[in-house]
Formats: C-alpha cells, sequence, structure tokens
C-alpha cells in the first residue's frame, strides 16, 4: 500500500516540479525512479532492496509474473489515443509531406543508422541492434509537448514536431515488433514472409478497428446513449476494448487502432469533444507519472553498469548528432522550410514513454528466453530517453535563438470570438499573410468558421489550458471581439501578457462610451461603436473595403466622416508592405509616421468621393486642427 500511494504522490510531485521549471515532466519522473529502484538496491537499502519494486521477486513487489506489462501496454494505448485526440488536419496544410516523409524516410534512416551503430559500437547481435534502433525510431509527444510550450515558434515548425512525435509512436512500435517476432522466429528465411503477413495484418485491423469504433463512440456520444456522468468513463472503456479486440486479431496493432481512434474523433464535430479530451489529459499525466517511476524502477544497477563506459557517449552522439539531421534533411528536401527550422526539428527529437515502455518489456521477455545482448536493450533504450531529453529540454531555448528560429517578435493575431465579426475580420487579416487563430465556446461559430477555411478552436476562455497550446507560440496580437463584456475583459487581463505583446484590444461597451471619461487605452477601432453597431454595420455592408490615403490631413479628414456617419467604421491601416496597423477607438494616438499612398481599411458603405474631394481640398478641416 505505502508503494503504490508513493508512486502516485512522487509522480504527481514530479509533473509539479517540472511545470515550475519548465521542463518536460519525464526527466524528474525517470531520476525518481532510478532512486527508489537501482539506486536506492545498491547504495541506500541495508539489505540491498529497491525502495519500489515493480515486479514481484517471491518477497515482495507490485505486479506478479506479466502483470506489469500488461499494465504498461494498457496505459500506453490510453496515452496514445489521448495524443491522437490533439491532432488536427487543419494544422499540416503546409507541412503533411514533410510529416509523411519524416515518418518513412526519417524512421528508415534510423532504423539502420542506429543498428549498424549498436552493432560495430556494443558489438551485439544483429537481432539485438535492430531492435534497438526499432524502439529508438520514436520521438514522444509527452516530452516534445512540454518543450515547446516554452519556445515561440513559427506554426510549422510546431506542427511538425508535434505530428511526428505523435504518429511515429505506432510506427515504432510495429517495426519494434516485427524484429521481436523475428528473433522470436529465429527462421532466416521463413521470417520474411512471417514479417509481411504480421505486418499486413497489423496494418489492416489497426487501422479498421480504430476508424470503425471511433465512428461508432462518436455516434453513441453525439446520441446521448449513455448519460453524461458516464461519458467519459464509458469512453475510456472504449478504447480500451478497441485496444484489446485489435490485439486479438493482430498481436501489437493496438497501438495504431487507438491512434487512429483518437485522430478520426479529434476531427470530429463533436460538442462533446473537448470535455473527453480534459478527461483524457489528465488521466495521461497520472498513467505517464506512474509508469516512468515504474519502468525506471524495474531496471537493476547492474544493467546501468552495462552501458558505463564510452562506447554508450559514441552511440548516443551518432544517433542525435548524425543520424537525426540525416533523416530531417531528407524527409525536408524540397519542402518550405527553411534552413534554419531543418536544423532545429533536427536538434529536437526527444525519445519517450513508448520507447521505455516496448524497450522493458521485450527486453525482459527476451534475457528471461536467454537470447545473447538482450540485456543491452532496457538500459541502452533508457539512456537515450534521459540523453534526449535532457538534451532538449536544456538546450532547445537556446539553439532555436543560435539558428534563428526563435520569434522575437510574434506577428500571429488571435481573436476571442468567432461571430460574424472576428470572421470577417479573420478572413481578411489571413488574406493579408497574417496567422489568425480565433476561439469561440460556441460550435456553430467554429463551425462556421471551419467552413470559411478559418483556424478556429472551441474552448473556454476561463481555462488554463489556453496558456499551454502551442499551437499558439507565435500569437502577439489579441483582439476581444465578443458582444459580452466580461469576457473580453477577462481576456484582456488573463492573457495579454501572453498573447498580447504587441497589443491587446478589446470592444468597449456603450455604457463605457457613455461615461466618456478614463476610458480604456485597449479600445478597438471607434469609441462611439459596440459590438451591436458593428454587427449591424455588416449586416448591411458584409465586406472590408480600403482606400488610398494622401496624407495624414487626409486620413484625419476620413476620420472626421466616419465619426459622423454610423455605417462607416474605421479597422486598420495598411502601408506600403501590406503591414497592419490597428485604428485604436482613440484615433489622436494613430499613426504619426503615415505616408502617402497607405490605405484606410474600414467596414461600411463605400466613401462619397465627392465628399472627400470636398473634405481634403479644405473646403470643411477638423475644427481641432
Amino acid at each position: 500500500m505505502v508503494e503504490l500511494a508513493g508512486i502516485i504522490i512522487l509522480g504527481i510531485l514530479a509533473q509539479w516540479v517540472a511545470w515550475k521549471l519548465k521542463i518536460p515532466a519525464i526527466l524528474p519522473l525517470i531520476l525518481i525512479g532510478l532512486l527508489v529502484g537501482p539506486i536506492a538496491a545498491e547504495f541506500l537499502s541495508d539489505d540491498g532492496t529497491k525502495w519500489i519494486e515493480p515486479r514481484w521477486n517471491g518477497e515482495e513487489g507490485l505486479f506478479p509474473g506479466g502483470s506489469l506489462f500488461y499494465f504498461v501496454s494498457l496505459a500506453i494505448s490510453i496515452i496514445l489515443f489521448e495524443g491522437g485526440l490533439t491532432l488536427r488536419k487543419g494544422e499540416i496544410k503546409n507541412v503533411g509531406p514533410v510529416i509523411t516523409k519524416l515518418i518513412t524516410i526519417g524512421s528508415i534512416v534510423t532504423f539502420f543508422g542506429a543498428a549498424v551503430a549498436a552493432h560495430y559500437i556494443f558489438y551485439l547481435s544483429w537481432e539485438i541492434s535492430f531492435l534497438f534502433s526499432a524502439l529508438i525510431i520514436v520521438t514522444g509527444p509527452t516530452v516534445i509537448t512540454p518543450i515547446l510550450r516554452n519556445i515561440p515558434l513559427k506554426k510549422d515548425v510546431s506542427a511538425v514536431l508535434k505530428w511526428e512525435g505523435i504518429l511515429i509512436d505506432p510506427i515504432g512500435a510495429l517495426v519494434a515488433v516485427l524484429v521481436f517476432e523475428f528473433i522470436s522466429v529465429d527462421a532466416g528465411g521463413e521470417f520474411t514472409k512471417t514479417a509481411f503477413v504480421e505486418f499486413g495484418k497489423i496494418v489492416l485491423f489497426g487501422t479498421t478497428f480504430g476508424f470503425t469504433f471511433a465512428h461508432g463512440l462518436n455516434l453513441i456520444i453525439n446520441k446521448q446513449w449513455v448519460p453524461h456522468y458516464l461519458m467519459n468513463v464509458f469512453s475510456l472503456a472504449a478504447v480500451l476494448g478497441v485496444f484489446i479486440l485489435a490485439d486479438e486479431f493482430a498481436h501489437e496493432s493496438g497501438l495504431l487502432a487507438v491512434v487512429v481512434m483518437g485522430m478520426v474523433l479529434g476531427n470530429s464535430k463533436s460538442p462533446y469533444l473537448k470535455e473527453l479530451l480534459y478527461f483524457k489529459e489528465s488521466l495521461s499525466v497520472l498513467l505517464i507519472s506512474i509508469l516512468f517511476i515504474l519502468l525506471a524502477a524495474d531496471i537493476n544497477f547492474e544493467d546501468l553498469m552495462l552501458i558505463y563506459n564510452w562506447n554508450t557517449v559514441i552511440l548516443f552522439a551518432v544517433v542525435v548528432f548524425v543520424l537525426r539531421p540525416i533523416g530531417v534533411f531528407l524527409s525536408t528536401e524540397g519542402s518550405n522550410l527553411e534552413l534554419k527550422e531543418k536544423l532545429f526539428i533536427s536538434w529536437v527529437g526527444p525519445r519517450g514513454i513508448v520507447a521505455a515502455g516496448i524497450a522493458s518489456l521485450f527486453g525482459l521477455k527476451l534475457a528471461e528466453d536467454g537470447v545473447p545482448g538482450a540485456e543491452y536493450i532496457t538500459p541502452l533504450v533508457f539512456m537515450i530517453v534521459l540523453g534526449t531529453v535532457i538534451l532538449n529540454a536544456t538546450t532547445a531555448r537556446m539553439f532555436a535563438k543560435i539558428v534563428g528560429v526563435f520569434l522575437t517578435k510574434s506577428e500571429g493575431i488571435l481573436i476571442v470570438g468567432a461571430s460574424k465579426l472576428p470572421r470577417l475580420l479573420a478572413h481578411y487579416l489571413e488574406k493579408n499573410g497574417r496567422h489568425v487563430v480565433l476561439i469561440d465556446s460556441n460550435q456553430n461559430n467554429i463551425a462556421k468558421a471551419n467552413e470559411l477555411g478559418l483556424e478556429a478552436m472551441s474552448t473556454n476562455i476561463y481555462s488554463d489550458k489556453l496558456l499551454d497550446n502551442i499551437e499558439l507560440n507565435d500569437m502577439g496580437f489579441l483582439m476581444a471581439l465578443t458582444g459580452n463584456t466580461d469576457i473580453n475583459k477577462y481576456a484582456i487581463n488573463q492573457f495579454g501578457e501572453k498573447f498580447g505583446e504587441n497589443g491587446s484590444y478589446r470592444l468597449l461597451t456603450s455604457t463605457e462610451m457613455l461615461e466618456n471619461k478614463d476610458l480604456p487605452t485597449e479600445g478597438i477601432f471607434s469609441y462611439s461603436d459596440d459590438f451591436n453597431s458593428l454587427t449591424n454595420v455588416i449586416n448591411k455592408y458584409p465586406s472590408i473595403q480600403e482606400i488610398e490615403l494622401k496624407d495624414k490631413e487626409h486620413y484625419y479628414d476620413l476620420i472626421d466622416i466616419t465619426t459622423k456617419d454610423n455605417n462607416i467604421i474605421p479597422l486598420f491601416i495598411k502601408d506600403h508592405e501590406n503591414d497592419l496597423f490597428v485604428v485604436k477607438a482613440d484615433k489622436e494616438e494613430t499613426l504619426e509616421n503615415l505616408e502617402p499612398g497607405w490605405k484606410l481599411v474600414y467596414i461600411g458603405k463605400p466613401f462619397d468621393v465627392e465628399v472627400v474631394k470636398k473634405e481634403t481640398n479644405g473646403v470643411k478641416k477638423r475644427e481641432n486642427k
């Protein structure tokens, strides 16, 4: 009982430390596992026992027989399903081919390169060397995501690393299973046929079961055939059921099935998706905390001493500094990614839970079967996992600055609200080369935004999860454009520092404008137009227009017209480089360096050219000039 409670307490403590220090949780988790396991047995216990013994050894231990690895397999399935839920098709419209090549060409480079390195550096058999290389193909979302959260990057770079980390997990597991089958069959030519048959069965049943049961679960949830209070646990049971069922039809196809299931559900339009994701994410945090401590504690000190030499350093250097860059550069050849972005992707490739979990599973089975060299599998894989995590967690931010992918000025625009007004603005901003993300809790608004091809997220503005979203790392402007005053104010106060470093703006209310004193400086567009008046103008004139400016006086004359005509509302000023500057409610603060040829961007009826001419000819000058 003490050991079970201790694992959970230490795991959550490690998660908190990782959050506080902004590092991947895997780092303190593995260190704690090694401390209570092999280190405690060797240096801290009087009788040479571990403080936490994962496997039953006849006298003590948590999991008898092979039940530890059953638990590991089920836990990994839940973690991968949660990762699949976070994948959105819209994130990869620019880098889809790169991701495809990374999980194919990149995997092939690692598979063969690491096998050759392990064979000639540690003199392992080819079978064990290829099993090692298969296990380290995977990166891992549980370690990449915390790293990316703390580095402002272009959306494409973050998307490549995030999708690679999730999609490559089942691929690495699949390849590892095939190599393991080869070692178990041990029949040379007979393996070729066996491998192809097993591969086909895994792909067939994994994708079919995942796709089919995802739609089935989605139907059950949306039709409310289970009560709301059972929805999350019912979904959990469904995921475990699909994993086991797929495995029954094709051994080790369960991992692929749950990833496909998560991806299909994640890209559905279910109104319950957000709630399901929150539950699965919380569960994944708990499982990861338990797993890493268990697997690290399961290692014996003698296993660690096997790799306590310079050969380990050489193998690590080959995997990280040679094979990873080769795989990335081959996979990104001909893509839109710049050299500096390729270098950064080459640098960031930490391994995660799937590598550690399956390494422990296969390593132990082969060692018990007396396969020569099998005892090297678990410590070598853990060395790669721990080494890459430490390297990337401590240097990724610095390396991003060195190669020049660190966004010193974030130009993305986060718009709170996805009603007609925000959608119109987002469409115009995207046409002018800006990365725009809309957030709203109204599913109907999100659906309409997606139909327009806009990037929109269904999220609760009062949730802290927004701060951890790596897709928003390049946000530098924040616009709160909802019809709810409290939401607009909360968005500015809570997220202005994170997402509005270049400017945070919100719509003012009619009450605020009537007070006519101490008006908020974050007011946008007008001190006389609130959400309702803007919406009314858009309903009558549903387009954004531009008019060329001759000079500052011309600009102010046009502004005078907009203040007297409620059907014209200024939005932005566009310069010669198509850079946009927000027209603040206090228009006197607008650009001092305005030049001829810039444009005033507005919504409403077209300007009367004759009136504009009269205004700019001095017939009617601004009274306060």
